[in-house]
Protein backbone atom coordinates (compact mmCIF):
# COMPACT_ATOMS: atom_id res chain seq x y z
CA UNK A 1 0.00 0.00 0.00
CA UNK A 2 2.71 2.28 1.03
CA UNK A 3 4.72 1.64 -2.45
CA UNK A 4 1.55 3.03 -4.14
CA UNK A 5 1.85 6.67 -2.67
CA UNK A 6 5.19 6.85 -3.96
CA UNK A 7 4.57 5.40 -7.05
CA UNK A 8 1.04 6.77 -8.35
CA UNK A 9 -0.42 4.29 -11.28
CA UNK A 10 -1.06 5.97 -14.80
CA UNK A 11 -4.18 4.25 -15.69
CA UNK A 12 -4.05 1.06 -17.61
CA UNK A 13 -6.21 1.74 -20.56
CA UNK A 14 -8.84 4.54 -21.89
CA UNK A 15 -11.34 3.61 -20.09
CA UNK A 16 -9.59 4.04 -16.89
CA UNK A 17 -8.05 7.53 -17.97
CA UNK A 18 -11.91 8.59 -18.70
CA UNK A 19 -12.89 7.11 -16.01
CA UNK A 20 -10.31 8.96 -13.75
CA UNK A 21 -10.85 12.20 -15.22
CA UNK A 22 -14.89 11.70 -15.07
CA UNK A 23 -14.94 11.36 -11.60
CA UNK A 24 -12.15 13.91 -10.57
CA UNK A 25 -15.28 16.46 -12.98
CA UNK A 26 -17.98 14.84 -10.64
CA UNK A 27 -16.42 15.36 -7.54
CA UNK A 28 -15.32 18.93 -8.32
CA UNK A 29 -18.92 19.57 -9.38
CA UNK A 30 -19.86 18.35 -5.83
CA UNK A 31 -18.60 21.14 -4.20
CA UNK A 32 -18.88 23.45 -6.83
CA UNK A 33 -22.85 23.48 -6.51
CA UNK A 34 -22.86 23.81 -3.12
CA UNK A 35 -20.36 27.19 -3.41
CA UNK A 36 -22.84 28.02 -6.11
CA UNK A 37 -25.80 27.42 -4.34
CA UNK A 38 -24.38 29.99 -1.45
CA UNK A 39 -23.54 32.50 -4.61
CA UNK A 40 -20.00 32.65 -4.72
CA UNK A 41 -17.62 33.79 -6.53
CA UNK A 42 -16.05 30.66 -7.64
CA UNK A 43 -18.90 28.26 -8.59
CA UNK A 44 -19.56 24.48 -10.53
CA UNK A 45 -17.50 24.81 -13.21
CA UNK A 46 -14.16 26.87 -11.82
CA UNK A 47 -14.09 24.13 -9.18
CA UNK A 48 -14.92 21.32 -11.81
CA UNK A 49 -12.18 22.29 -14.37
CA UNK A 50 -9.94 22.82 -11.34
CA UNK A 51 -10.10 19.22 -10.52
CA UNK A 52 -10.31 18.30 -14.14
CA UNK A 53 -7.36 19.86 -14.42
CA UNK A 54 -5.01 18.64 -11.59
CA UNK A 55 -6.31 15.15 -12.33
CA UNK A 56 -5.28 15.75 -16.02
CA UNK A 57 -1.78 17.32 -15.08
CA UNK A 58 -1.52 14.30 -12.34
CA UNK A 59 -2.23 11.31 -15.08
CA UNK A 60 -0.17 12.88 -17.67
CA UNK A 61 2.56 12.98 -14.70
CA UNK A 62 2.16 9.18 -14.41
CA UNK A 63 2.58 8.45 -17.86
CA UNK A 64 5.98 10.57 -18.44
CA UNK A 65 7.99 9.70 -15.08
CA UNK A 66 9.06 6.69 -12.89
CA UNK A 67 10.65 9.13 -10.75
CA UNK A 68 8.93 9.69 -7.36
CA UNK A 69 10.86 12.87 -6.84
CA UNK A 70 9.61 14.73 -10.34
CA UNK A 71 6.35 13.35 -9.83
CA UNK A 72 6.18 14.88 -6.30
CA UNK A 73 7.55 18.39 -8.13
CA UNK A 74 4.73 18.37 -10.38
CA UNK A 75 2.10 18.19 -7.59
CA UNK A 76 3.78 20.89 -5.48
CA UNK A 77 3.99 23.02 -8.44
CA UNK A 78 0.39 22.15 -9.32
CA UNK A 79 -1.17 22.51 -5.97
CA UNK A 80 1.36 26.47 -5.79
CA UNK A 81 -0.19 27.63 -9.18
CA UNK A 82 -3.73 26.84 -7.96
CA UNK A 83 -3.28 29.36 -4.94
CA UNK A 84 -3.36 32.03 -8.01
CA UNK A 85 -7.00 30.90 -8.79
CA UNK A 86 -7.84 30.97 -5.20
CA UNK A 87 -6.26 34.56 -4.48
CA UNK A 88 -8.71 34.98 -7.25
CA UNK A 89 -11.53 34.79 -4.81
CA UNK A 90 -10.58 36.54 -2.09
CA UNK A 91 -11.34 39.93 -1.38
CA UNK A 92 -10.37 42.50 0.84
CA UNK A 93 -13.34 44.53 2.02
CA UNK A 94 -14.10 47.66 4.15
CA UNK A 95 -16.92 47.11 5.43
CA UNK A 96 -17.77 44.79 8.73
CA UNK A 97 -17.05 41.68 6.52
CA UNK A 98 -13.30 42.31 5.83
CA UNK A 99 -12.23 39.24 3.98
CA UNK A 100 -14.04 37.79 1.96
CA UNK A 101 -13.96 34.28 -0.18
CA UNK A 102 -11.64 32.30 1.97
CA UNK A 103 -13.69 29.16 2.58
CA UNK A 104 -14.18 29.07 -1.92
CA UNK A 105 -10.81 29.77 -2.62
CA UNK A 106 -9.73 27.13 -0.13
CA UNK A 107 -12.39 24.81 -1.79
CA UNK A 108 -11.01 25.37 -4.99
CA UNK A 109 -7.71 24.30 -3.56
CA UNK A 110 -9.04 21.16 -2.19
CA UNK A 111 -10.81 20.11 -5.42
CA UNK A 112 -6.79 20.33 -7.00
CA UNK A 113 -6.07 18.06 -4.27
CA UNK A 114 -9.13 15.82 -4.99
CA UNK A 115 -8.18 16.12 -8.98
CA UNK A 116 -4.48 14.75 -7.65
CA UNK A 117 -5.75 12.04 -5.79
CA UNK A 118 -8.15 11.16 -8.61
CA UNK A 119 -5.44 11.54 -11.14
CA UNK A 120 -2.71 9.60 -9.31
CA UNK A 121 -5.75 6.44 -8.89
CA UNK A 122 -6.10 7.29 -5.38
CA UNK A 123 -10.05 7.38 -6.34
CA UNK A 124 -11.46 6.52 -2.60
CA UNK A 125 -9.42 9.52 -1.06
CA UNK A 126 -10.70 11.61 -3.65
CA UNK A 127 -14.52 10.94 -2.62
CA UNK A 128 -13.64 10.60 1.18
CA UNK A 129 -12.56 14.35 0.70
CA UNK A 130 -15.36 15.25 -1.09
CA UNK A 131 -17.98 13.99 1.93
CA UNK A 132 -15.73 15.38 4.42
CA UNK A 133 -15.79 19.11 2.75
CA UNK A 134 -19.53 18.66 2.34
CA UNK A 135 -19.61 17.93 6.13
CA UNK A 136 -17.42 20.89 6.63
CA UNK A 137 -19.16 23.17 4.14
CA UNK A 138 -22.85 22.02 5.68
CA UNK A 139 -21.96 21.88 9.47
CA UNK A 140 -19.16 24.88 9.46
CA UNK A 141 -21.39 27.45 8.31
CA UNK A 142 -23.61 27.89 11.30
CA UNK A 143 -20.97 26.91 13.70
CA UNK A 144 -19.27 30.26 12.48
CA UNK A 145 -21.92 32.19 12.68
CA UNK A 146 -22.77 31.25 16.09
CA UNK A 147 -19.48 31.88 17.19
CA UNK A 148 -19.18 35.48 15.72
CA UNK A 149 -22.66 36.24 16.64
CA UNK A 150 -22.38 39.12 19.62
CA UNK A 151 -22.73 37.21 23.02
CA UNK A 152 -25.75 37.95 24.72
CA UNK A 153 -26.55 38.37 28.71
Amino acid sequence: MGDHFLNPTPPADLVHLAARLGLAVVLGSIVGVNRELRQKPAGLRTHALVALGAALVTVVGTLMTGDSGTFGRLVQGLLAGIGFIGGGVILHRDDTQGVHGLTTAAAVWLVAGVGIAVGAGLWAAGVIAIGLTLVVLAVGAPIDERLRSPRQP
